[in-house]
């Protein structure tokens, strides 16, 4: 049960947003259905009785496949974050165990363990009662279609399982079911240097794919974290530290071939950097969390590899002054390639977990790319700017093992969050503002985060007005976990009160359903689960999760 890299390091990406829920706290709690607390009375396929999540970040978040699902649930408006996802069981076909056998040969399991290791949350304290009734290694986009159309003839839910590195909850089997593991699908189909583009197998993880990208001096520019796939990446619409510069997986994939609920395929576009035919079928699977099919091929755009590059690193006297300088920085014309903030909670975890000596105030990472003299210029720039907001001790890196041993301290608090408190599990959140309410929506997440007694950090992605809050409690302490949920609840809110959104890059999974209806508004809900019936009528791709059950039309 490999928790402790992938927990922390996607941990650390909710702890700053926290402080400031409670104050927006009286902001409307209404239909937070989650899907989660929606008790659904819905046969589905899973014997045993432990946690499932983990997949998402990394392979492919495909499909929770759904049969029976009601369509149209009473809306709870008391909806709190549920701990163990409900769901009800319906043992497997034994002729669709026979079929699948027949398609997966020996790359299929009932395995108890292997089975609770793809159905256990790793990355998230978010549980299901139940777990896969089997797990199948799918080995290429024939195997998925048989896998899929068969899944579909019985009416059985389908999880695609991948990085396991999603904290959402979005590869819950709450109803069990058949999981499907893309890891084995990881091959790189198609380089096209001069057009700088890949075509890729889902199961690849970004990391693996700049190895292979580097001699050619191309790079795939999101960096979410280690572990995380190509295709739980589409699946979540991620990003990363760089998607200051370079945007979102919205931003980066050209195109996409998914198969959908019945077996059928769709190629949703060309691969044309620009093309204005028809809907834009791409970005609808981005971000559809495997609720609409499951990818099997992801043409992605690519960027050079940059020529030279800057990193530096000052302090500030409050997190307020270094939201500010971010803001200034941003609005200054800077093509900065990064902005990540820390707070003095999480350089303190730093210093814990690494022996380090850091000055645990608030501070601000960048880095320039460009030519030599076009990086330096920039930050000459931003060291004019933190001296007009309180910096101190800016300090910045050319040679490469300096750079590296200086951004190892942003990389490092993926996984010190739990120095400080190594029982504990931690409750992440990810909002997202306009870049100009950042300052005020950190200074008053920070007011709130300390005042509480449990221990909370913060990380931002400061260019784009994204913060995560990493709140760690005790899970046997409800105490502690009613006040981890107050601060999530408080964090959101006042997010969604600056017209910001509950999740910049996480995702929605099961854990953030509940805060949709007041983002998005009804309407745009009742669209969504119109497009979710059309492409998936049994309801067998990733059920109960993206769309709150209370919608209905």
């Amino acid at each position: 049960m490999a928790m402790p890299s992938w927990f922390s390091r996607l941990r650390h990406s909710s702890k700053w947003l926290f402080n400031s829920m409670r104050l927006q706290a009286s902001c409307r709690t209404r239909t937070s259905s989650n899907s989660e607390s929606s008790k659904t009375p819905f046969p589905f396929w899973s014997s045993s009785l432990l946690p499932i999540s983990v997949a998402v970040s990394a392979g492919s978040l495909a499909l929770y496949p759904q049969s029976n699902l009601s369509l149209c649930e009473a809306p709870n408006a008391n909806a709190r974050t549920e701990f163990v996802v409900k769901g009800s069981h319906k043992k497997v076909p034994q002729e669709l165990i026979d079929e699948l056998k027949a398609v997966c040969q020996d790359n299929m399991t009932m395995d108890y363990e292997e089975r609770y290791n793809h159905g256990k949350p790793q990355n998230s304290f978010h549980k299901a009662v139940n777990i896969p009734d089997l797990v199948v290694f799918a080995r290429s986009e024939e195997e998925v279609c048989k896998i899929v159309k068969l899944c579909d003839k019985h009416k059985v839910p389908i999880v695609p399982y991948g990085g396991a590195t999603s904290i959402e909850g979005h590869t819950l089997c709450p109803h069990g079911g058949v999981c499907i593991d893309m890891s084995s699908m990881k091959n790189v189909k198609a380089l096209h240097v001069e057009d700088m583009d890949v075509v890729v197998e889902p199961g690849i993880g970004w990391m693996e794919l700049n190895e292979y990208l580097e001699p050619y001096g191309l790079f795939f520019p999101l960096d979410p974290g280690p572990g995380a796939t190509i295709g739980g990446m589409c699946a979540t619409r991620c990003s990363g530290s760089l998607a200051v510069r370079y945007g979102t997986m919205r931003d980066n994939v050209i195109s996409l071939k998914v198969f959908l609920a019945t077996g059928e395929v769709i190629k949703t576009a060309s691969r044309a950097r620009k093309s204005a035919a028809g809907y834009d079928l791409t970005r609808l699977m981005i971000g559809s969390e495997g609720t609409l099919g499951v990818i099997t091929e992801v043409t992605l755009r690519l960027q050079k590899i940059p020529q030279y590059s800057v990193v530096a690193m000052c302090n500030f006297p409050s997190i307020k002054d270094a939201a500010d300088v971010a803001i200034s920085t941003m609005l200054s014309g800077i093509q900065v390639s990064r902005v990540e903030l820390l707070d003095e909670v999480q350089v303190r975890a730093i210093n814990i977990a690494n022996g380090k000596n850091l000055p645990e105030t608030p501070t601000l990472m960048f880095e320039f790319i460009g030519t030599e003299a076009y990086s330096r210029e920039q930050t000459q720039i931003v060291q004019k700017i933190i001296s007009e907001h309180n910096g101190s001790d800016f300090v910045f890196a050319e040679d490469p093992e300096a750079k590296r041993e200086l951004w190892k301290i942003r990389k490092e608090a993926l996984w010190a969050c739990f120095a400080m408190e190594p029982n504990f599990e931690a409750m992440i959140s990810d909002v997202c503002v306009p870049l100009s309410c950042l300052a005020e929506l950190i200074s008053r997440s920070k007011q709130e985060l300390d005042a509480s007694e449990l221990v909370c950090t913060v990380i931002a992605h400061a260019g784009d007005g994204n913060f995560h809050t990493v709140i760690l409690f005790d899970p046997d302490n409800e105490e502690h976990r009613r006040e981890a949920e107050r601060l999530n609840h408080f964090m959101v809110h006042a997010a969604l009160s600056m017209e910001g959104t509950c999740t910049g890059e996480h995702g929605v999974g099961t854990g953030k359903m509940k805060y949709l209806e007041e983002e998005l508004g009804v309407e745009a809900l009742k669209t969504m689960k119109r497009i979710k019936v059309a492409l998936d009528p049994n309801n067998i791709m990733n059920p109960g999760k993206l769309i709150p059950s209370h919608v209905c039309f």
